[in-house]
């Protein structure tokens, strides 16, 4: 790619988010969002995920006010609850015991807030099947990889795929945190590529 011709940054702390982004060799800058990730009462994971992206690009616009922002969220979408980064093994070891054997939806949400135009926004959705494994190939893997940062628990650019028996999406990406698949159509919609 070229280079971008108006200043990008990424409204993200994620490191996995960084290096996707810089896949697409564009300069950017990166820049914490601090939007308190709380799911809303009777708020759908995919509505939750869609708030996020959008008030993470808009906290770093602000900061930002004539770049082209990059807002990203991703949860998990457990029986309606927002599995989000666990944080700990306690939490991390309960999420995928609660996953088990069952086929769930990732959602990762892009947004791109640019000046004096309309946000652009956008779910792109990744299905993921977890295996059934006992307790202890799940502790193994926890002390392995400690996953507190991923949503679920699961990286599947890492061992977490291990734990898995399939991956369906449109964007390969989705999945790692950032769908670039989706961003770079925005862009290029926006004239920014």
């Amino acid at each position: 790619m070229t280079n971008s011709p108006v200043k990008l940054v990424l409204g993200s702390t994620s490191r996995y988010r960084r290096e996707l982004l810089e896949r697409l060799g564009v300069p950017f800058e990166t820049a914490s969002p601090n939007v308190e990730e709380v799911q809303w009462p009777n708020e759908s994971p995919l509505a939750h995920c869609r708030r996020l992206a959008l008030e993470k690009a808009q906290a770093v616009a602000a900061q930002f006010p004539q770049a082209w922002v990059i807002g990203s969220d991703q949860v998990l979408d457990l029986d309606g609850e927002a599995l989000s980064k666990p944080g700990d093994f306690d939490a991390a070891l309960a999420q995928l015991k609660r996953c088990q054997g069952r086929t769930l939806i990732c959602y990762t949400a892009l947004a791109l807030v640019a000046p004096n135009r309309s946000p652009m926004i956008d779910v792109v959705p990744t299905e993921i099947s977890y295996r059934s494994l006992s307790d202890a190939e799940l502790i193994a893997y926890l002390e392995r990889e400690t996953p507190y940062d991923a949503a679920g628990a699961v990286k599947v650019e890492t061992a977490g795929i291990a734990l898995l028996t399939a991956v369906k999406s449109d964007d390969p990406t989705a999945i790692i945190g950032l769908p670039l698949i989706r961003l770079v159509d925005f862009l290029r919609q926006a004239g920014a590529l």
